[in-house]
């Protein structure tokens, strides 16, 4: 009969499972109709990826999913072969291929050998404890009569009821196990993004059985080999031979809803061999432990959030700081601004510059994304503007030299769009340039809107894209409104449907003669009425200039 291979999948709640193959193809996906079908991951695709036996071996194959297919950590294109250890990771599913007799993927912290003893005792934390395990109610009894025992547990409980970090922590449930039962060597290890990590050893370097591995992770089952000379397969492995291995302890660190890791001890001493009752205690231990252990991660994650959300807060405080916090006086025009980030952070931009002759000159950028790496952009953008518009009246030209530079410095999956217009509010003549923004609304006095059409490329792709200046105008009455595509692309919740061009140029239509910081106030309501909240799922800016008569 011809082996079977064999997938080991572990699920992002911790649980594992092993499943056989001889097929010719294993799909996986969402959907139902796959051979390994996971519905409840929103990160897979209904069909995800294809495990293909090929001539020489396996390989794997992406059929086009969203999110992608790694092999080792790194996306594949299309097929790429499989080898024994590989691991395939899709959506929050990580796949590992086994062969019979395959040999580990170099490189790993723990050698694992395959082989079943016909000497090994298991049993597990549910019939030891049923409550502890999720198991049936009952008045289980605490499977241990030795007073040592029983004191090596009350200990471990004191220990582990202190404040301690994860890092303090694991050594000491290490020692607390291998005290307890005298055994000179051990490992803690605990998995972490599908692969299995040591965070706790006593003693010299490890080989453990990968059968037992499968059986403690995947089946919840605590291991004792009382002496593996009793086994004839286990007496001829060579890690039992040259680390003189006479005793063996392996056990799940298991909470109520999972397992997280595993706990392996073991002994040289044919005088001291581990009984049943050490493996009763130390399941139980280990039970404790892994409670403790899920306690103290959340602690940290919790103090980590709390650093970050205080970072984002300073953050989101000085990048207020670096929009202007007040529009420019200026007899003729009436300007008004309004940006929020839908994160603590965000991308948008907008600005306000004095040019020679009285000249206004305003600004409306969005650098592509969210979140803090936009915002950083944004802080560079707006810090190289500042310096060109310094020295450089021709505005093609200046946004010519900001592409450049941001083209140098901005990284490959970034963009930056911005809209630069130079106004004279004695008579109204516009010079503007456009950089891949959305394109401005102008609403005349009558209630007229316009778009101000025409531009060049985003900034940040090619270096030497080309910039044309345009003109337009603004008679009195007239209002110039720049916004980004979070006023527009603000979608209704219930139909998915966006607030779009033509809503905003009603809204402005509405608001004729009204001043600019009314006008926004209508936008605003508007599309919070429209989509249920201002910057829901995108940045907001809207900046608008309305020219008034000149004093």
């Amino acid at each position: 009969m011809e082996p079977r291979a064999q997938l080991v999948i572990r699920r992002p709640d911790g649980t594992m499972a092993v499943e056989f193959v001889t097929a010719d193809v294993t799909r996986m996906g969402r959907a139902m109709e796959n051979d390994l079908s996971f519905p409840d991951d929103p990160e897979l695709s209904r069909r995800h990826l294809a495990i293909e036996r090929t001539t020489g071996g396996w390989r794997v194959r992406d059929l086009g999913s969203r999110n992608g297919t790694r092999l080792n950590g790194a996306p594949i294109q299309g097929a790429a072969e499989l080898r024994p250890g590989d691991r395939i990771q899709a959506g929050r599913i990580v796949v590992e291929l086994r062969l019979p007799a395959a040999e580990p993927a170099p490189g790993r912290t723990l050698a694992l050998e395959d082989g079943p003893s016909t000497a090994t005792i298991a049993v597990r934390l549910d019939h030891l404890l049923p409550q502890a395990a999720g198991g049936a109610r009952g008045e289980a009894e605490l499977p241990l009569k030795s007073a040592g025992h029983l004191q090596a547990l009350l200990h471990a409980g004191a220990e582990f009821a202190g404040r301690m970090s994860l890092s303090e922590l694991l050594p000491l449930i290490l020692d607390l196990a291998a005290n307890a039962v005298g055994a000179p060597r051990g490992v803690l290890l605990l998995e972490e993004n599908g692969e299995l990590v040591p965070r706790a050893v006593r003693g010299k370097p490890f080989q453990i059985s990968r059968t037992a591995q499968e059986r403690v992770l995947a089946g919840r089952e605590s291991l004792l080999i009382q002496d593996t000379l009793s086994d004839e397969k286990l007496r001829m492995q060579a890690s039992i031979i040259s680390q003189g291995v006479r005793s063996i302890l392996a056990v799940p660190l298991q909470t109520k809803d999972k397992v997280i890791g595993l706990l392996y001890l073991d002994s040289a001493s044919a005088a001291r061999a581990f009984t049943r009752e050490d493996l009763n205690l130390i399941t139980v231990m280990a039970n404790m432990a892994a409670v403790r252990i899920e306690i103290a991660r959340l602690a940290e994650i919790e103090e980590r959030e709390r650093r970050v959300s205080l970072e984002m807060e300073q953050a989101a405080e000085i990048q207020r700081g670096l929009l202007p916090a007040e529009p420019p006086c200026m007899d003729g025009l009436d300007v008004a601004a309004y940006n929020q980030s839908c994160y603590f952070a965000g991308g948008d931009y907008f600005d306000f510059f004095q040019r020679p002759q009285g000249r206004l000159l305003v600004a409306v950028g969005d650098v592509a994304g969210k979140g803090m790496p936009a915002a950083l952009l944004m802080a560079s953008l707006q810090a190289r503007l500042q310096v060109l518009v310094e020295a450089e009246p021709d505005l093609a030209r200046l946004t010519s030299r900001l592409n450049r530079i941001t083209t140098e410095h901005c990284p490959g999956n970034r963009f930056v769009t911005l809209f630069l217009c130079e106004i004279d509010p004695r008579s109204g003549e516009m010079a503007y340039v456009n950089a891949g923004h959305n394109p401005p609304l102008v609403l005349r006095r009558n209630g007229r809107t316009e778009m101000l059409h025409g531009g060049g490329l985003i900034l940040g792709v090619l270096r030497n894209a080309p910039y044309e200046v345009m003109h337009g105008r603004l008679d009195e009455g007239d209002a110039l409104a720049l916004f980004s595509d979070g006023v527009t692309e603000a979608e209704n919740p219930a139909t998915g449907e966006q607030f779009g061009e033509e809503r905003l140029g009603a809204t402005l239509s509405a608001a004729t003669g009204f001043s600019a910081e009314e006008m926004i106030g209508r936008v605003r309501a508007a599309v919070a009425a429209f989509a249920g909240s201002v910057a829901g799922s995108d940045d907001f800016t809207l900046l608008i200039v309305h020219r008034t008569p000149v004093v």
